[in-house]
């Protein structure tokens, strides 16, 4: 990852996290170990193949850890690393604010998809 000159650590934080899927996987282990079926039924709207990538990145960074239980047939389950904790806690202002201004979000996505349609 590129060192930047600005004084907002947002770059930093996009890199680990950045996209659509990360942080509501985030929000979804963060009470605990999570299987992949599970992660995948709460997003919905993923697919299987998005997901695994999605958490194999989360892994690699040291967000995630990956718990294999050697059974047959295969148990893995997911879970918040202490630093991944420390992003959750970040990330809970935002699921505030997003909580706060639904409506007004989704209505200003009808007026832009009426916009669109005239």
């Amino acid at each position: 990852m590129e060192q930047s000159d600005t004084p907002c650590g947002l770059d930093v934080s996009l890199e680990i996290m950045g996209g659509k899927w990360k942080p509501l996987i985030l929000y979804h282990v963060q009470d605990g170990p999570t299987r992949f079926s599970e992660v995948r039924r709460l997003i919905g709207g993923i697919s299987e193949k998005v997901l695994a990538q999605q958490l194999r990145d989360l892994v690699a960074v040291g967000v995630l850890e990956r718990r294999d239980h050697h059974r047959v047939p295969p148990v893995v389950d997911y879970s918040l690393t202490p630093f991944g904790r420390t992003l959750v806690e970040a990330l809970i202002p935002l699921c505030e604010w997003g909580n706060r201004n639904r409506a007004h979000v989704a209505k200003l996505s009808q007026n832009a998809s009426k916009m669109k349609i005239e």
